[in-house]
């Protein structure tokens, strides 16, 4: 699966890759051999995927919401980035993409492009795929260029969208690219899911229930009319992973970070939380520390100074199957739907027990990460700390869906963000300005230099351009 993209133009656009060039003589005059002609949609398709690695493998995220604590240089936990760059999204992924559906819509190149499936299907990939990044980066920047987005050189200076135009678009996309399947060849260049339609099927609606809980507090109707039809329509039964390779090419993110620097161990807070329910994820987590044998968590938000008065063998670093070279990471899980299912089903919205998958989403989670045992299992269930309060859902759902959502960083802070659950404190030798969790990411500085007129539009709705100004769905 090496990168079989070109990117052969500045800005927005993209390259392809030619199927056929040259000839046996000197061609025809009238055709340039050096200008790609037919792209092959299917390495379009792998191109984009590969780039949901940057998505699961995100360290920042992971930071935030205090999975892991920084060992040597701390500036990540304590938020010193505020501007960071969505560009690469837009000129690599999510280009390739629309590049995908328009070759497929086109009545002059369509026809050659049902080598690599259906027309139809590919369009409702690429459109899945593609809400999904947007999903991404609207919970992480909030409003976003995204109706005049995507245009190449046609339009270097796009108009934002606010947040909720963005939602209600991406609710649409999903409806109607399941819709549009039509039983016919599946995609080809397809590693995630292999040219599972039906997979496809149950990812948008599983995304579709997922952004429709971000809702639940700022539009509570919206967010009960998709949840509803998205669960009705089916989603994903087991956990969705993105499968690494023992290439280094491929290989797991967490796996590179730590070939260059042992620089990752997991969080005094994730560990405050596990170890006095003895829950046997922490195993996997973590290794054990060296000087003591067991799991022994690094304070959070430390300075480097102080980081560096406890010693490498007193803490425990990330654990060692989580990050092996080819160890896959979770796209979106059984556990995490089923908790959002549980926070559902407490609303008031489909007719289930909440209660009842509350639990099945803790068994899920445990067999993820590969340490169910129904005895153990049982026993951690049992304690109070554990057990479901039907008084207060959101917190018990919160506070076990930060647990199980480990590595999957920003899923876990939009949740965290949303739900308000686990409380967490910040860290003690923050950087930023109001000392505070971020709960959005500022916008790259190309933006205010580049195309400041529809930048300072979107600051003017949403507020302040930095880490403290609030989603429009994150309204406690």
């Amino acid at each position: 699966m090496r990168r079989l993209i070109n990117k052969i133009n500045t800005g927005l656009a993209a390259g392809m890759l030619v199927m056929a060039t040259g000839c046996s003589d000197f061609g025809d005059m009238n055709v340039n051999p050096n200008k790609p002609s037919t792209p092959l949609t299917s390495s379009l398709l792998t191109d984009a995927q590969r780039s949901v690695s940057d998505v699961i493998g995100n360290e920042t995220s992971v930071l935030y919401v205090q999975h892991i604590s920084q060992k040597q240089y701390t500036e990540g936990s304590r938020y010193q980035t505020i501007y960071f760059n969505f560009n690469g999204y837009y000129s690599g992924p999510m280009f390739d993409l629309e590049r995908i559906i328009d070759l497929n819509t086109d009545e002059a190149t369509k026809g050659d492009m049902t080598a690599a499936g259906s027309n139809a299907n590919q369009i409702a990939v690429a459109r899945i795929l593609k809400a999904y990044f947007y999903s991404v980066l609207t919970d992480r920047w909030g409003e976003l260029p995204y109706t005049e987005a995507l245009q190449g050189d046609e339009d270097l200076s796009p108009a934002y969208d606010t947040q909720k135009d963005i939602y209600y678009s991406l609710f649409t996309e999903l409806t109607e690219a399941v819709a549009q399947m039509d039983g016919g060849t599946p995609v080809e260049g397809d590693f995630l899911l292999e040219g599972d339609m039906e997979g496809w099927e149950q990812f948008a609606n599983s995304l579709r229930l997922t952004l429709a809980l971000r809702l639940s507090d700022v539009d509570p109707a919206k967010a009960e009319a998709e949840f509803v039809a998205a669960y009705e329509a089916g989603i994903l039964e087991t956990d969705l992973m993105y499968p690494y390779l023992a290439a280094t090419n491929n290989q797991n993110p967490w796996y590179a970070r730590f070939l260059t620097r042992v620089d990752h161990v997991i969080s005094s807070t994730m560990v405050d939380f596990m170890k006095p329910l003895d829950d046997p994820r922490l195993g996997v987590y973590a290794d054990p520390a060296a000087a003591t044998g067991t799991i022994e968590g690094m304070p959070y938000g430390i300075s480097n100074a102080v980081a560096g008065e406890i010693t490498n063998d007193e803490v425990s670093y990330l654990g060692s199957t989580a990050r092996q070279q080819d160890a896959p990471l979770p796209i979106m899980t059984r556990s995490q739907l089923l908790f959002s299912l549980a926070e559902g089903a407490a609303r008031g919205w489909i007719d289930e027990s909440a209660e009842d998958l509350y639990y099945e989403a803790i068994q899920a989670s445990f067999e993820q990460w590969g340490v169910f045992d129904q005895a153990s299992y049982d026993t951690y269930i049992a304690q109070p700390e554990v057990m479901y309060d039907s008084s207060n859902p959101y917190m018990s759902i919160g506070n076990q869906k930060w647990a199980a959502l480990f590595l999957q960083g920003f899923e876990a802070w939009a949740e965290w963000r949303r739900l308000d659950y686990p409380e967490l404190t910040p860290a003690p030798d923050a950087l930023n300005e109001s000392g505070q969790i971020p709960v959005r990411q500022a916008y790259p500085t190309t933006e205010r230099d580049l195309n400041e007129a529809n930048y300072a539009e979107a600051v003017a709705r949403q507020g302040e351009d930095g880490l403290d100004t609030k989603l429009w769905w994150d309204v406690n």
